[in-house]
């Protein structure tokens, strides 16, 4: 069976990157794979090998290492490494003619030999053959009628100076010929790749690729005011998207970190030693004071080894933004950023002011970024008409404010933040017509915020008969515990644009539907009828969860977020990336510790070295699959690890013990072909029981919809979103229709006989879900990331008097007892999961906190009682000098 000539397949470039193939230091041409010498460059070779499946393209043999080439893992599997300097003895020959005999003494082919004095083909012999004699033909297995025995295909390529040819292959002993090496029966060209329909397109695909990355940085050189023309070398990697990481790790000095760590050391060794001392010397007259002073003095120790051993690996991260527009946002073409939904909840608009919550949703549509992948939805949970009426007002004034921003590069895009700053706002403006139009927008923004204090004036006092909309109809938020769920899209539809006439990013209105008798579970049952909503309605892959008084501080906050989320090699375990929490108001002592530098600063960094932060309720990127309960991704296992530092006899076990594996392998591939050989035997009776096996797919497909449904609920459209990993919603779908669905997700009997809220979504069962939320996501095996990018992403009020901040505490503190007393409580809970054991310290430090203040109000009593009693909880002092330096040291 004819397939094509060879000559079309052979080539001087690197058919990966299109680079010359280079000749190495000794004079030879680089040839990567030994077995079909397959056009590759070193530098394409090298990361084949280190970052790729360390196989050749078209042939799909394991790359062996070269001389020169660094050692991966996975090369001791190899029984010989290629050396060659030795294989050949052709010092003084030609380099070219020695390169030309290598190469066809590597692959082992044979066509014609015509012997000169040197033993090698001479070039006027191979030039002045006629080309359809020197052109043999790719065959299968069987013999071709056209092609002799002693010939088959060789594919050298044209950097062997001779151009797009066949060679025949000289032998040093005619005697002996050689047995040519056929193709594999089993596989087409279309498998190998090389010289298909199918890899010419991708290498042309590739090419344009390339070309576009170099218009780019072109394009963004111009930009920062330089020749966009001039291009060093060093810019061209950046056109590189497989070598160049969306972000990377930054691990803190050994010089800050080390003493750190012996401090803590140091510390342990003088626990141990003061431990020994107190339970080998107990007090006998007042054995009930010092057992109880022992017994608190273990749980302080205790707590402070769960708080400390989880900061033992802190780290840093870096993002590359630049890189992340290369990739993903190519010049001329449609963004590929992954689209993502915002939630901001609310409950009461005279705790939670409205001109607060309007400044957060006006931040979120002016976020730099694509506007058709970005969806505002706001949670409004207690019904209020003020809520709705000053959103209607945000969304008028949005189409002023939006165009603003985006046209002036403004930061923070929050107007009641951003005309407060202190700050000269035009340094770094050079439009002319900026100081123009700022004052006009502040103009407008002055008129805004009067319009919404004039309702929250008038909602002051509510009407004997509750609120009516504009067209006469009762408010059905009237009644606050007893409404129907209502959603009102105000942008993002009917083609309501800026007054620049550019499209705007959605914003919806959601309020669930709220019954008596039904429980809500506060602000995670808000969260999960979001979920919902956002699924049907436009179903992004990411979500971003703020409090209505956190607004976006940097514009780029998103994108800093899919530096991790999208990143290809490590983006697809990470369920969350959680920012720190930034504060505006707080005095410069900050008098009630709001800005918590230790948590934030310290604490998570330490998280982030492990598996990653908690969940701390505001400031995060999630994954919606990781909401849904799913598993994390699993990583293949690395090939094994080479021994290079062991002794010789433990590397002869190694190997010994990989041939073993190898022949166990060899045997189960036998015996799965036996097993192919029988099910071939019975394919007949099962085409003859199609119709049965047609039915119980059926039947399979039916038992695996109502598992979904069992866990999801009973809306189909929301379920079949549950499987798109990359989001989306049907293209054909009708808005009311996916509107009438939406109002189903969000009714108060939805979640009733599913997994909402304790596999799915926000956890319900303490007031602190997302530490829950957080936890069961870890206990998966996903891992979250801690990013903190130069300028703030967010930015929160803090509370300003003592009271406030005493009520925050005390909530935090009874979530975390209500958590240890659930059946989620990390000391028992997620163990043959993914949590790691320093992670889980730290799980078990953040509940365990609040039950400190027992031992420490028992402790801080011991010493009045011992002097009430004239017992003590300790022994006499007397020549012990040893206890006395571990009582102070300690």
């Amino acid at each position: 069976y004819q397939i094509k000539s060879v000559k079309e397949l052979s080539g001087q470039t690197c058919q990966i990157c299109g680079d010359e193939i280079e000749i190495t230091v000794d004079g030879e041409p680089f040839v990567a794979c030994n077995e079909c010498a397959f056009p590759v460059c070193r530098p394409c070779y090298e990361y084949e090998r280190r970052e790729g499946n360390q196989a050749c393209p078209q042939c799909k043999t394991r790359y062996k290492r070269i001389k020169g080439s660094p050692r991966v893992e996975g090369d001791e599997e190899e029984d010989d490494i290629d050396d060659l300097d030795n294989e050949f003895d052709y010092d003084a020959l030609d380099p070219q003619q020695v390169a030309e005999a290598m190469l066809g003494g590597h692959l082992n082919t044979r066509r014609g030999f015509h012997p000169n004095g040197s033993g090698l083909p001479a070039h006027s012999e191979l030039d002045s053959s006629p080309p359809s004699s020197q052109i043999p033909l790719l065959t299968y297995c069987e013999e071709h009628s056209e092609i002799s025995a002693d010939h088959h295909a060789l594919i050298v390529p044209s950097f062997m100076g001779h151009g797009n040819r066949v060679h025949p292959m000289p032998c040093t002993d005619p005697a002996v010929p050689l047995q040519p090496r056929p193709m594999v029966p089993k596989k087409d060209i279309a498998v190998y790749g090389y010289g298909s329909v199918a890899w010419k397109d991708r290498m042309e695909e590739w090419k344009k690729r390339q070309n576009d990355k170099l218009q780019v940085v072109k394009h963004e050189g111009g930009n920062d005011g330089g020749n966009g023309e001039e291009l060093d070398d060093a810019d061209l990697p950046m056109m590189d998207e497989g070598r160049q990481p969306l972000s990377r790790k930054l691990p803190i000095p050994s010089s800050k970190i080390n003493p750190y760590r012996m401090i803590i050391i140091i510390r342990l060794a003088i626990l141990g030693l003061f431990f020994h001392y107190r339970l080998l010397h107990p007090v006998r007259d007042a054995y009930g004071l010092w057992l109880t002073s022992v017994i608190c003095e273990i749980w302080f120790a205790v707590s402070w080894i769960l708080d400390q051993f989880p900061k033992w690996y802190p780290i840093e991260r870096e993002t590359y933004l630049d890189r992340l527009s290369l990739r993903y946002e190519k010049e001329g073409k449609l963004s590929e950023l992954a689209s993502i939904d915002v939630f901001v909840s609310t409950v009461d608009p005279m705790k939670e002011p409205p001109l607060i919550t309007a400044n957060t949703v006006l931040s979120i549509l002016a976020v730099d970024y694509p506007v058709d992948k970005v969806a505002c939805y706001v949670s409004d949970d207690g019904a209020a008409m003020l809520t709705f009426e000053a959103l209607s007002e945000t969304s008028e004034f949005a189409r002023k404010w939006v165009p603003f921003c985006k046209k002036f590069n403004i930061e923070p895009r929050a107007p009641e933040w951003y005309f407060s700053q202190k700050i000269d706002y035009l340094k770094n403006k050079v439009h002319p017509a900026f100081v123009r139009e700022r004052r006009a927008m502040k103009r407008e923004y002055e008129e805004f915020k009067v319009r919404i204090n004039g309702l929250v004036s008038t909602a002051q006092k509510v009407p004997e008969d509750g609120w009516t909309m504009q067209d006469g109809t009762p408010w059905p938020g009237n009644c606050v515990r007893d409404h129907p769920g209502m959603i009102q899209v105000f942008l993002g539809h009917s083609g309501v644009r800026d007054v620049e006439g550019n499209e705007l990013p959605h914003l919806v209105y959601v309020s669930r539907e709220k019954r008596p008798g039904f429980e809500h579970h506060k602000k995670a049952g808000a969260m999960n009828a979001l979920i919902r909503v956002s699924a049907v309605l436009s179903n992004a892959p990411y979500l971003l969860n703020v409090d209505c008084d956190h607004y976006i501080n940097n514009s780029k906050a998103l994108r800093e977020a899919m530096c991790f989320m999208m990143d290809p090699t490590s983006g697809k375990k990470v369920c969350y990336v959680q920012f720190p929490q930034r504060f505006d108001g707080i005095d410069r002592h900050d008098r009630y510790s709001n800005r918590n530098v230790v948590f934030f600063d310290i604490n998570m960094k330490g998280l982030d070295g492990i598996q990653g932060p908690i969940y701390v309720g505001t400031g995060c990127v999630f994954r919606r699959q990781a909401l849904y309960g799913f598993d994390a991704p699993i990583t293949k296992k690395p090939p094994g690890k080479t021994c290079n530092c062991l002794p010789k006899w433990c590397c002869c076990l190694c190997c010994c013990s990989r041939k073993n594996k190898k022949t166990k392998q060899k045997k189960d591939k036998t015996k799965k072909s036996k097993q192919r050989e029988a099910s071939k035997q019975i394919h007949a009776l099962e085409n003859i029981e199609e119709g049965i096996s047609e039915s119980n797919t059926l039947k399979s497909s039916e038992a695996s919809q109502v598992k979904l449904e069992k866990k999801f609920g009973q809306s189909p459209v929301f379920v079949a979103s549950t499987l798109l990993e990359d989001g989306g919603i049907p293209q054909n779908a009708s808005p009311a229709s996916l509107l009438s669905e939406a109002i189903q997700v969000i009714s108060c009997g939805y979640e009733d006989k599913t997994e909402w809220g304790k596999e799915v979504g926000w956890i319900y069962g303490s007031v602190t879900e997302d530490i829950l939320t957080g936890f069961k996501m870890h206990c998966h095996g996903w891992r979250s990331v801690y990013c903190i990018p130069k300028r703030p992403a967010f930015k929160g009020s803090a509370p300003i008097n003592l009271s406030d901040r005493l009520h925050q505490v005390l909530r935090w503190a009874l979530g975390s007892v209500e958590i240890f007393l659930s059946r989620h409580c990390p000391i028992w809970y997620g163990y043959g999961g993914g949590l790691k054991w320093l992670e889980r310290f730290s799980y078990i430090n953040s509940v365990v906190y609040p039950w400190t203040s027992i031992p420490l109000l028992v402790y801080c009593t011991l010493p009045a009682i011992c002097l009430l009693t004239g017992k003590f909880i300790v022994p006499e002092v007397r020549t012990n000098g040893l206890a006395l330096c571990s009582i102070l040291a300690f």
